[in-house]
């Protein structure tokens, strides 16, 4: 069974990102929306941690991505709503981390 964890707060305001790497499973994917996107930012903890995670599913919303003036790494990829919605449906839950 495959999870689609959804993440939208900023990962240097509480640990959500940690908590929710901890629980990923090899078939789970993790999608950054929102603040969240801050993530991807190079030289940071959580830009380190998430590059250095062999086999991850990454993506993050194209929108909030340029809104941020972020640069989208090779170790990503960008999705608009409808690849939102269509991660959604490949997954067999998702989890919202609030």
């Amino acid at each position: 069974m495959s999870t689609l964890h959804v993440l939208s707060h900023s990962p240097f305001t509480d640990d959500r990102l940690a908590s929710c790497l901890r629980l990923l499973g090899s078939a789970d994917a993790l999608l950054l929306c929102g603040d969240a996107a801050y993530a991807l930012q190079p030289g940071t903890a959580p830009g380190n941690e998430l590059e250095a995670r062999d086999g991850l599913k990454l993506y993050v919303l194209e929108e909030d991505l340029r809104a941020r003036g972020l640069a989208l790494p090779a170790w990503a990829e960008a999705v608009d709503y409808p690849g939102f919605v269509e991660l959604s449906i490949q997954h067999d839950k998702v989890n919202t981390w609030l």
